[in-house]
C-alpha cells in the first residue's frame, strides 16, 4: 500500500511532538559544525528520504554572533519574508516537473530551530 501524505503527517507531527516536548538543542550552532556525515546531533543538517518529499524550512532569528559567524565563513542568510507562500510554490514547482513521480507524495512544513517544532503548510 502507498504511503499518503495523510500517513505522512500523521507520523511526522507525532514524531515532531514527542520531540519538541523534551527539544533542549535550540542553541546549537548554525550553519552546522562539520560538512561530513557520521556525526553528532547538531554538526551537520541531516536529509532522509525514503518514497516521500518534504519540504522544511527552518525559521531561526540568528543573534548578532550567528550572522558574524556566516559572514565569516562566506555563507548567506537569506530570509524570506512571505515564507508560506515560498513553501507552496515549491511545492507546486516539484508536483510539476517530471522530477519527481505523480505517485510520491510531496508536503511542505516549516520547522522552528530554536524550538524543534514543525508545522504542516502545504
Amino acid at each position: 500500500m502507498p504511503i499518503t501524505n495523510e500517513d505522512i503527517t500523521i507520523r511526522f507531527e507525532a514524531a515532531s511532538a514527542s520531540c519538541s516536548f523534551t527539544f533542549d538543542k535550540g542553541h546549537l550552532a548554525l550553519p552546522p559544525a562539520q560538512r561530513t556525515f557520521g556525526i553528532e546531533l547538531g554538526d551537520a543538517h541531516v536529509i532522509r528520504n525514503v518514497r516521500y518529499v518534504m519540504l522544511c524550512y527552518a525559521v531561526y532569528s540568528p543573534s548578532a554572533e550567528a550572522r558574524k559567524e556566516l559572514e565569516e565563513r562566506k555563507l548567506d542568510f537569506l530570509p524570506f519574508p512571505e515564507q508560506k507562500q515560498a513553501i507552496q510554490d515549491d511545492v507546486e514547482f516539484l508536483r510539476g516537473t517530471k522530477l519527481v513521480k505523480d505517485e510520491i507524495p510531496i508536503s511542505g512544513w516549516v520547522y522552528e530551530v530554536e524550538t524543534g517544532k514543525t508545522v504542516r503548510v502545504v
